[in-house]
């Protein structure tokens, strides 16, 4: 059964940014284009390449930009990405998607993106303190005021904006004070994404920074608090969305899962870099990784192919106790990376406790919140 053309996470400038934050997953990514000493914009022919071929195998997609720091590539470089979608769309919906660290936006981005109906991610990882604790500049300088500042002008810009929250060893035990600095701030939309990295200084741990297991399941157990006393009960309406929750919800009603770390087979989109390369996950670019590239293969064959394939099997590889957990068909053992990224556990997810503290203390309110809405429906 052929997987269909969805989506894209489309790196204009690979992995070039204009900040270093310290647990930054993609930076290294440089090592993959060692000739590339300076910041290589996706040239015009790969871009119409791109657009092409992606209208050539789907009807509606999604162009996702990502980074390094997309917004690197310009905005006449994106004038001209939408432009060219609008002619090879020849009337047919597509959807833009960009995921960015907001220093780089202004009151002209503002306009184009609402006026081009972009979806945009920001990342912003808290109050000051908890921000600014990893998140700087290439010269080290604090960066929150100017993100938080880029925010708040998308939102009252009227650009449709969500918040990507990485949650770290500081900001794990505060969930709170991030999910209330959000939604105070005027963001409902709310992504918390635990961070794990390899410690590069003692490959056999993972780094400092990485979100602790049992904090995190304290963590997403509060936060689930929060969403809950949020809703509209008497009619059923949510008022605040926290990515991770509502996907374990469209679960509970039968509904296909949005996030991919909880799908049952990982391979279900592309990552084009650049030059046109394509990569199998945007958290797992690598030499092994690699499907081909957009001038020479064609995009829907590599999303098919068979080392596409083997790669999205990997993730149903388990150690038995993941088999015989009664948790195991919400999430089917999390985020490959999340096995990897920390040598301690052994190919076992980090978070596996933190997701099974979560589903126990979650499942009754999923229950009724999933018998009010399949009975309204």
């Amino acid at each position: 059964m052929y997987k269909p053309l969805n989506s894209l996470i489309v790196k204009p400038i690979g992995a070039f940014c204009n900040l270093r934050c310290d647990y930054c997953f993609y930076l290294e990514k440089h090592n993959l284009y060692p000739e590339e000493r300076t910041v290589s914009v996706m040239p015009e022919e790969t871009a119409a390449e791109l657009i092409r071929q992606t209208f050539r195998h789907s009807e509606s997609p999604l162009f996702i930009w990502h980074g390094g720091e997309p917004t690197m590539a310009g905005l006449p470089f994106f004038k001209k990405i939408v432009e060219r979608q609008k002619q090879e769309a020849e009337g047919r919906p597509f959807q833009n998607a960009l995921q960015t660290n907001g220093t780089l936006l202004n009151a002209e981005w503002a306009d184009f993106l609402r006026k081009e109906n972009f979806l945009v991610g920001i990342s912003l990882d808290g109050p000051k303190e908890i921000h600014d604790a990893y998140r700087t500049a290439v010269d080290g300088r604090p960066t929150h005021e100017t993100v938080e500042n880029a925010a708040v002008m998308l939102k009252n810009a009227g650009v449709e904006t969500n918040i990507l929250c990485t949650v770290n060893n500081h900001s794990v035990t505060q969930p709170d004070l991030l999910y209330n600095y959000f939604k105070n701030l005027g963001f409902p939309y709310m992504q918390f994404i635990p961070i794990v990295e390899t410690d590069k200084r003692n490959p056999s741990q993972a780094a400092p920074f990485s979100a602790d297991p049992n904090e995190f399941g304290n963590f997403l157990c509060r936060v689930f608090d929060l969403w809950y006393d949020d809703i509209d009960l008497k009619n059923l309406k949510q008022t605040t969305s926290v990515r991770f929750i509502d996907s374990v919800f469209h679960r509970y009603v039968g509904k296909e899962i949005p996030d991919c770390i909880l799908q049952k087979e990982c391979g279900n989109y592309l990552v084009v870099e650049h030059n046109g390369d394509c990569y199998s996950c945007d958290f797992l670019v690598s030499a092994e990784t690699f499907l081909g590239n957009l001038h020479r293969n064609d995009l829907f064959a590599m999303l098919n192919s068979p080392q596409q394939q083997r790669f999205g099997r990997q993730k149903n590889k388990h150690k038995p106790r993941c088999l015989q957990c009664e948790w195991y068909k919400l999430c089917y053992g999390g985020c490959p990376k999340d096995r990897i990224r920390d040598p301690q556990t052994h190919n076992h997810n980090r978070f596996c406790e933190s997701y099974k503290q979560f589903f126990a203390y979650a499942h009754q309110r999923y229950l009724y919140l999933a018998e009010r809405y399949l009975n309204e429906m």
